[in-house]
């Protein structure tokens, strides 16, 4: 893996940090926020819902289990989501058992789409949370503003915009040290007056193999960096222009698959523009224009030994990319009564691929295009007040889709076989629409917010899902044979909150026409649609016990039918719940984690998705951690933890079975890591 370039650049960032520091003597926050109250730091266990549907939080905020190394392992604090887990980094999100490009996962309004045909590197594996501002989840067909086929929900990555009032400088650092050899360094500096700001982040992170509860070595080690610019200008203080550049790259070992992850660049550019407007109803304009390229190469000999016997013996690498260019354009309208988003959005990615055999042989190969993918949409989202309690939210998108099949060749019936592609130079063209309405209504006798809304989604087929399978009964590939999938979902629930109380409960239940679903039992894959029944819950409640003790839980329950042949729909996480109870004194607190999770007997064998199949029913377990933070001043905080206090050994439902390469027997699922001590050092200037 290449060395990571954004030490030396940070480091000269934060010469120039101090020594501009001296322009003024006042302190200015980090995007204008007023001086936040001082409250004991704490570390994160749940993530609670903060309005109907929507949870907003800071991914920079030290959490237990151990921070997070990529996007899906900090999702999995937030009540319904988990991960389809194949050893220590880049598992592949799941919300409410849906996964894939049911999730929309967006970094600054732009799609990082990996390029792996199995989802090694899923675009979870390319997020590093601690370098974003914000992270925003939206749950469930509730909102049509950022892209098509969100049926699941959306998760937005941001960075916020530099403010500074006059000249000045501000410079945060993170440390973390822990088992298994776990070092992480990121730091995140900008300089900036009223007319602009320059912005540096980079993180580096890596780990060894961990053990088990039982002793035992899982391959899981990985080593990642990122880095990112972004320089904002600021003509007047209602219009910003900022253009950013960003890079990283990464390897990583697997336990669960039969290579590894020996490259992961990411190349990235952004360019934002966003105007207020006082004066009629035009209230805002905002453009976004991004460019994200993943040069992904998977191998079996730099992190592991090639096998010696069997089909596949001998060193062998294969090289993907997939290029992505999009835009988006919006604008907001408001009058006394109603608010309206309005625009476009528009995306096209190509996806490549290159083969050997023997150490570094794809290098001489030439690349080959497979496919080429375009969207263009329409969107827009009303909010009508009919009173101060009471609220209209809808949303309305159609959807022009057209893909390319470029193989000219397809793998055969025989390993390492091929043959002609029936469909080479074929297109698809779709036109989709999706929606949503809710209504919202404050009680007037309570702090709380009642909703109800329906959604439905058209979701075109994805690159994983018309490419990947080896076949489509009843037609001649997957390409030819899979239909886009149709989403109707209710969702309902109630918000509360008072003071030292919040409470929350969110319900859904949904029926999914042509579920695309993926069979491994014939000994290859392929791919078909089916009908689907979903339904599910999520609860949450956290409760100041005094000015010092203070509780929380939350509970995540997700259900699935297929109905077309009556069984459970495969890869649903078992119901899982989290209790917290912490102290909190001053500049200092504690605070013990029990999860625990119930066994999972509803499932169906040899069935799933491109990332995973259910590899039969699951054991429950309970997993107790503890963690504390100490604030020494305003700008030094510290936090550790112990992760599975009592060295416990347990697997993950979700998960992908054990290679036979290190030694783990067939559908053997993988355990999560033994007890882990962990420190988090946490530095602002």
């Amino acid at each position: 893996m290449s060395h990571s370039p954004f030490v030396p650049a940070i480091l000269c960032l934060a010469v120039a940090a101090a020594s501009t520091a001296a322009w003024s003597v006042e302190d200015h926050s980090h995007h204008a926020q007023p001086e936040a109250l001082q409250l004991a730091p704490r570390v994160i266990t749940a993530v609670q819902q903060s309005s109907p549907l929507t949870i907003i939080t800071d991914p920079k905020q030290a959490r237990q289990p151990i921070p997070a190394s990529d996007a899906a392992d900090y999702l999995k604090t937030i009540p319904g989501f988990s991960s389809i887990r194949g050893g220590g980094s880049n598992s592949d999100p799941v919300l409410r058992g849906m996964f894939g490009s049911r999730l929309k996962l967006l970094t600054n309004g732009g799609e990082m789409l990996g390029a792996c045909p199995s989802r090694m590197d899923a675009p979870s594996s390319y997020i590093a949370p601690q370098n974003f501002d914000q992270l925003t989840v939206i749950k469930g067909p509730q909102s049509v503003a950022w892209g098509p086929g969100a049926s699941a929900g959306t998760v937005l990555f941001d960075r916020l915009p530099e403010e500074f009032d006059e000249p000045g400088s501000r410079l945060d650092a993170t440390a973390v040290a822990a088992s298994n050899t776990r070092r992480d360094v990121q730091v995140d500096g900008a300089l900036g007056s009223r007319d602009g700001y320059i912005r540096l982040s980079g993180n580096r992170s890596r780990s060894g193999d961990y053990k088990d509860g039982d002793g035992d070595r899982v391959p899981s080690r990985w080593n990642k960096w990122n880095t990112d610019l972004a320089l904002g200008w600021r003509p007047d203080d209602d219009t910003l222009l900022e253009l950013s550049v960003g890079a990283g790259d990464a390897e990583a070992r697997y336990a669960g698959r039969g290579m590894d992850g020996s490259q992961f660049e990411r190349e990235s550019l952004g360019l934002r523009f966003e105007k207020t407007l006082h004066e009629g109803a035009l209230r805002e304009l905002e453009a976004r224009f991004y460019y994200n390229y993943a040069d992904h190469v998977m191998d079996n000999y730099s992190l592991r030994t090639p096998p010696t016997t069997g089909m596949m013996v001998g060193p062998r690498a294969t090289n993907v990319d997939r290029r992505t260019l999009g835009a988006r354009f919006s604008a907001t309208w408001g009058w006394d009564d109603i608010e309206l988003l309005a625009g476009l959005d528009g995306q096209r990615n190509a996806h490549r691929t290159r083969t050997g055999m023997g150490v570094d042989s794809y290098e001489n190969q030439a690349w080959q295009k497979d496919a080429e993918f375009s969207q263009i949409g329409m969107f827009s989202e009303l909010t009508w007040s009919l009173s101060d309690r009471q609220r209209w939210i809808g949303g309305l998108r159609l959807d022009q889709h057209h893909v390319d099949d470029l193989r000219a060749r397809v793998s055969g019936a025989m390993m390492g076989m091929t043959m002609p592609n029936p469909t080479a130079n074929d297109s698809r063209r779709e036109t989709l629409p999706s929606g949503f309405v809710r209504f919202e209504h404050d009680l007037s006798d309570m702090a709380a917010t009642a909703y109800i809304g329906i959604g439905h989604v058209q979701r075109f087929p994805d690159y994983w899902e018309l490419f990947s399978p080896k076949g489509s009964p009843g037609a001649v590939n997957a390409f030819d044979g899979i239909e886009p999938e149709r989403t109707t979902q209710l969702d309902l629930g109630i918000q509360y909150q008072r003071e030292g109380l919040e409470a929350w409960v969110s319900a859904y239940a949904g029926m999914v026409n042509d579920f695309i679903l993926f069979d491994y039992g014939t000994g290859t894959s392929t791919a078909s649609n089916i009908d689907a029944r979903i339904m599910g819950a999520e609860t949450g409640v956290a409760y100041e016990l005094t000015d010092n003790w203070k509780t929380d839980a939350s509970l995540a329950w997700a259900w699935g039918r297929n109905r077309s042949d009556g069984e459970a729909l495969p890869q649903m996480p078992p119901i899982d719940a989290r209790f917290n109870l912490s102290y909190e004194r001053d500049n200092w607190s504690a605070g013990a984690l029990w999860r625990v999770v119930a066994e999972q007997s509803r499932t169906a064998i040899n069935k799933g998705s491109v990332v995973g199949q259910d590899l039969g029913d699951s054991s429950g377990f309970g997993v107790f951690s503890l963690n504390g933070a100490y604030r020494f001043s305003e700008a030094v905080t510290l936090s550790s933890g112990v992760d599975n206090l009592l060295d416990k050994t347990y697997a993950e439902h979700l998960n992908l079975a054990g290679n036979a390469g290190f030694g783990f027997p067939a559908e053997t699922r993988i355990n999560e890591p033994g007890r882990t001590l962990w420190a988090k050092l946490d530095l602002s200037f």
